[in-house]
């Protein structure tokens, strides 16, 4: 039987030295890393690749979902941490969704998107 350990992403970044800091900013812990990958994580099942590689369109079409326990307390460190003046990015506050989710949005410096939410 093939079992799965786990799935990371490569997230583009247009300046990997923001990104960097603007990750870590957000609250991901800053692991290994070298010129082209770094990685992060938060917690034992969450973790992606940053990657020093950047094309437009696929940043700007990149999503990612974090999925969480109480999202309101993760809204609250990310606006604590000053994202949007810090980083230039934009956030859109939490609202319920249809589909269950109680989300946040975060546009990380190179235009990725992240859907930070939890199960309502």
């Amino acid at each position: 039987m093939l079992r799965s350990v786990e799935l990371k992403t490569f997230v583009p970044a247009r300046d990997f030295a923001l990104s960097k800091d603007f990750y870590q900013a957000m609250g991901f812990k800053r692991g290994w890393g070298d010129d082209q990958l770094t990685y992060f994580s938060h917690g034992e099942h969450c973790a992606f690749l940053l990657q020093n590689f950047y094309v437009k369109e696929q940043a700007e079409n990149f999503v990612m979902h974090l999925l969480v326990e109480e999202v309101d307390t993760w809204w609250q460190q990310i606006q604590a941490a000053s994202l949007e003046e810090r980083f230039g990015t934009r956030l859109i506050p939490p609202q319920d969704q249809p589909w269950g989710i109680r989300e946040f949005i975060v546009f990380d410096p190179s235009g990725v998107l992240w859907r930070i939410g939890q199960n309502i």
